[in-house]
Parts: structure tokens; sequence; C-alpha cells
């Protein structure tokens, strides 16, 4: 049973992304302290399974089990904490509909590289 002060789940979001910190906005105001949000931009620390490359590059989510998710299966996984994304989360776990969703994800990164300032240097 979760407690106040133990998360769903961890998000882990591209700050620097205006599409990115918009959708993460939403999903806050709706999960409240069921989810801490990370800002991979300006607030992470690297673990041995997720390096700060691969957080900016992609869409993640940490179970309280310490399980990493990302793309389609780490947003089933926000979608299953947020009210009113619930019901929609479950028909949607189903593998071969996650696969095809992490293939429009895909196409929604390509397209993301426009909105996302580059780093200098």
């Amino acid at each position: 049973m979760r407690t106040s002060e133990t998360p769903e789940l961890t998000v882990y979001f591209d700050g620097a992304c205006p599409v990115c910190r918009r959708e993460i906005g939403f999903y806050s105001r709706r999960t409240g302290e069921a989810v801490s949000y990370c800002d991979v931009a300006t607030q992470f620390t690297p673990t041995p399974d997720l390096s700060r490359e691969a957080a900016l590059a992609r869409f993640h989510v940490r179970l309280p089990d310490g399980k990493l998710l990302s793309g389609a299966a780490a947003f089933l996984a926000l979608w299953a904490c947020t009210p009113g994304f619930r019901y929609i989360a479950r028909p949607l776990s189903a593998r071969p509909v996650v696969m095809g969703l992490d293939v429009i994800y895909a196409l929604f990164l390509k397209l993301r590289r426009l909105w996302r300032p580059q780093a200098n240097g």
C-alpha cells in the first residue's frame, strides 16, 4: 500500500522541451503526490540504469520497486496513476498495442527535436 511519502512512480522529463513541460504540467496537476517529477534538464542525478543523455532522449518512469520503464510503457504507467486516464491504461497495455504506441512515440521524438533547444558546448 502506498503512503503519501512514497510516490507510485517517478517521472523523468525534459524540462527544456516546451511541449514536455506543458504535458508534465497537465499530469502533475492531476496526480498530486501520487507521482514524483524529476526535470532531467535541471535536477537529475544519473543512476546505473539511466544516464542523463538517455533520460533526455526518451520519456522514462521508475516504479516503486525500482523497475525503469521508457516510451509507451512509461506513459501507460503514468496514465494508470492519473485520474481520467486510468480507464484507458489497462486496455492499451497489451504487448502488441504497446509496440504500436512505441512506433508512434518514435515519430513524436523526431518532431520533438525541432522544439527542444540544443545545449551549447
